[in-house]
């Protein structure tokens, strides 16, 4: 992020701890464009980027009163940006837990709420084409599975095959998904699989 500040910009962050709003509109403009180019940068994603804008000049907005004691700018949005954007790949993370391929029963606390999953659309998304790409067999398999709730005995008897063929079928989806998620995510995925290895478990 540049470290070049806006003209008087002292004085724009002293009116901004006091409720200015154009003060605060004419700091938007200045760094807004930095601060997207920081979270793009890192996670590669433009969808994410335009959520970081928004919560990172929401923060300094509902956090205004401190702005008059920070004496490099520049430098406290580039930490308060690379901060907000591990929290949120972080939270991107654990949400793929949640969703690992295993035959385990897994539900989703408060913690993972609307607003968690909805930064993750564009991940969800391509969730979802990775599914739609597996073989029949294991596509039904994953289905009844982690869509229908139903335990692999269940899904032996419905589908005509042998637990263990069950158990074959839905690790051969789970390294078919990671293998397409890693192709079409590539250095993000590998960063945020670095911050949880999450995806190492068959």
């Amino acid at each position: 992020m540049s470290p070049d500040p806006l003209h008087n910009e002292k004085e724009v962050l002293s009116h901004i701890s006091t409720g200015d709003e154009t003060a605060f509109a004419r700091l938007y403009d200045h760094y807004k464009d930095r601060v997207y180019g920081t979270a793009l940068k890192i996670t590669h994603s433009t969808i994410i980027a335009e959520e970081v804008v928004g919560d990172v000049f929401l923060k300094i907005w509902l956090q205004r009163s401190s702005l008059k004691e920070i004496q490099n700018f520049s430098a406290y949005l580039f930490i308060v940006t690379r901060n907000h954007v591990y929290k949120i790949l972080k939270q991107i993370a654990r949400n793929y837990k949640i969703m690992e391929l295993t035959d385990e029963d897994v539900s989703l606390n408060s913690e993972y709420d609307t607003s968690d999953l909805l930064m993750e659309k564009e991940f969800n998304l391509l969730l979802r084409r990775a599914i739609e790409q597996l073989p029949n067999q294991q596509k039904k398999v994953y289905s009844l599975i982690r869509n229908e709730g139903l335990k692999r005995d269940e899904v032996a008897h419905q589908l005509h095959l042998q637990p263990e063929t069950v158990k074959f079928h839905l690790a051969q989806a789970m390294k078919n998904i990671r293998a397409f998620c890693m192709l079409h995510l590539g250095s993000f995925l590998g960063f945020f699989a670095y911050l949880f290895p999450l995806f190492g478990r068959d």
